[in-house]
């Protein structure tokens, strides 16, 4: 679980933010909140977002999907949008076989949104940039 390194969009200082931390990412220069987006495995999922301090938007995804490489951006816009909100985990399905089995990953993008551990909202497909906007508030507004 090597650190992310995330350029703050308040001040554009790069900063180093970890796998797995206890708080919310902000930024040494600024302290403005950062985008926090990472990768998790079968071996590391658990601890990368299923004991996340912030609710997760889980990415299940593979390299040579097209509509996932379409997503990519959106979702690291989102991350960005609520930077210190939310965590982006991004899942290869193709390194993760358990997590696809665990979580019925049929379709590729698949979206998951988690948050102490239990999955909120779950949708298939690449979708335009406001549509999952509002999927992603929709799933956030009905966290308890």
């Amino acid at each position: 679980m090597e650190p992310a390194l995330i350029k703050c969009p308040s001040c554009g200082k790069t900063n180093r933010v970890p796998a797995v931390a206890s708080g919310r990412p902000r930024c040494g220069n600024c302290k403005q909140g950062l985008p926090w987006i990472t990768t998790a495995g079968d071996d590391d999922f658990a601890v990368v977002a299923e004991q996340s301090p912030v609710p997760v938007l889980v990415d299940f995804w593979a390299a040579w999907c097209g509509p996932c490489r379409m997503v990519s951006p959106v979702l690291d816009q989102l991350a960005t949008e609520r930077a210190g909100g939310i965590k982006l985990v991004k899942v290869d399905v193709d390194r993760a076989p358990q997590l696809s089995s665990r979580f019925d990953v049929q379709a590729i993008p698949t979206l998951m949104v988690m948050a102490g551990g239990k999955v909120l909202a779950k949708q298939a497909g690449a979708a335009p940039a406001a549509t999952m906007r509002s999927w992603l508030d929709s799933a956030l507004a009905g966290q308890s």
